[in-house]
């Protein structure tokens, strides 16, 4: 799964097995780390006996990354359950590689970068050390299904978690024992979600239906709420099938004004702007289409929005809100280094498979158990009445060769 990402003026990209760092205004050497080749996990005889022992193996894939608030700490979590946290400035530097109980879905730090949260696909939400690179991870807190997405508020008093039962939960960092509001609204899994820089009480979130919800998460109450299917105007292959495309990434510009939107298998990206005074709080703008498959998006420090792409040719673009509209920059040398560098890694990189439907298996499947309850009903009365009619023929025909002997024995008056 290709994915993007910002580091202070680093560009990040993950590739299959590979993070990918690149500077965009320093012509610095490139970083680049190789999950397939990192630190293989020590068997014990715990892990050799135990039921999960058969998980030991995976794939190496990134599965998710963070950047903390100040730029200088990354971490990824990989297909084979490592946790791996780096050093980016004044120089890259892996500080520790540690494990996971689960596969992990998805990465925060706190704002004060003293703890990495990890949600994982059973549920559970870790808290690992960041102070202590070494220490086992603790259980934090866990719902009852899937977590899809997690992130801290910008005062690092609660921990927001987002489930595939359609609920986002909003608890205390501290103690998450206390919920403090659930967010109700979506009719689907929740895939992603956002805390705007400049509005640091706001969350969005997007989901599996294809709407995007502003929310006021402290209090749990509905700002907003955007139907992405009325703002597209052609039908992707979910649609056709009876699912919205789901929403696969939502970012928000450094200053907070702008958000990108992406949903997953579209062409398309949506920009809205926040607007804390006016009615109407997140406002659409605009859309951008494009001729590749847009996979991932991201706003540098400038606010200019680069999108990945599913092209080898041209894998990067870069928009640049002027005058009113996002225009393509298409001439740009930041553009140009990190494309070099990006067809380069993606060229040595094998087994790369660009992921097409994120979410596919996460939608809801609906039984319509009564209809086929009266079905088989009906099918078991027809049968009754078909072995009654049946059963009472013979005894119609016997009937009827006994009243001609009646009729020869009756005496004569």
């Amino acid at each position: 799964m290709a994915c993007l990402g910002f580091c202070g003026e680093w560009f990040l990209s993950t590739c299959s097995s590979k993070l990918i760092a690149v500077h965009t205004k320093e012509p610095r050497e490139p970083f680049v780390f190789d999950c397939s080749r990192a630190e293989k996990r020590i068997k014990t005889a715990k892990d050799v006996n135990g039921s999960d022992a058969s998980e030991e193996t995976g794939s190496d894939t990134v599965l998710a990354f963070a950047v903390s608030s100040s730029g200088k700490l990354v971490a990824i979590t990989d297909d084979t359950k490592r946790l791996i946290l780096f050093q980016c400035e004044p120089s890259w530097l892996c500080i520790s590689i540690r494990w996971v109980v689960r596969r992990c879905t998805s990465l925060a730090f706190s704002q004060a970068e003293d703890e990495l949260l990890v949600a994982d696909k059973s549920g559970d939400v870790y808290s690992f050390s960041v102070v202590e690179p070494e220490k086992d991870g603790e259980l934090k807190m866990g719902h009852l299904s899937m977590l899809l997405a997690v992130t801290i508020s910008a005062d690092d008093q609660y921990i927001i978690t987002a489930d595939r039962d359609e609920k986002i939960r909003v608890s205390r960092l501290r103690s998450p024992y206390s919920i403090q509001s659930y967010c109700l609204g979506h009719h689907q899994f929740v895939s992603t979600l956002e805390i705007p820089t400049s509005h640091p009480h706001w969350l969005l979130s997007g989901s599996g239906d294809g709407t995007v919800k502003l929310w006021e998460f402290e209090s749990g109450r509905k700002l907003q709420s955007w139907d992405l299917g009325q703002l597209e105007d052609d039908l992707c292959s979910d649609a056709a099938k009876g699912n919205n495309a789901a929403v696969f990434r939502i970012c928000s510009s450094p200053g907070g004004r702008d958000v990108a939107v992406l949903c997953d298998g579209l062409m398309n990206i949506y920009m809205f702007t926040l607007e804390r005074t006016s009615d109407e709080k997140l406002r659409f703008h605009s859309k951008l289409h494009f001729l590749h498959r847009p996979m991932d998006i991201g706003f540098d420090t400038k606010g200019r929005l680069w999108v990945l792409l599913d092209s080898s040719d041209v894998p990067l673009q870069i928009h640049t809100f002027r005058k009113n509209s996002w225009e393509c920059d298409t001439e740009n040398d930041d553009l140009r280094r990190v494309t070099e560098i990006l067809r380069t890694q993606w060229s040595t990189t094998d087994n790369f498979t660009s992921v097409t439907n994120h979410f596919e298996h996460l939608y809801k499947v609906s039984f319509d158990n009564v209809s086929v309850y009266l079905q088989k009903k009906q099918q078991r009365i027809e049968e009754h009445q078909l072995k009654r009619t049946k059963a009472q023929k013979p005894k119609c025909n016997k009937k009827s060769k006994k009243e001609p002997d009646e009729v020869l024995t009756r005496p004569s008056t």
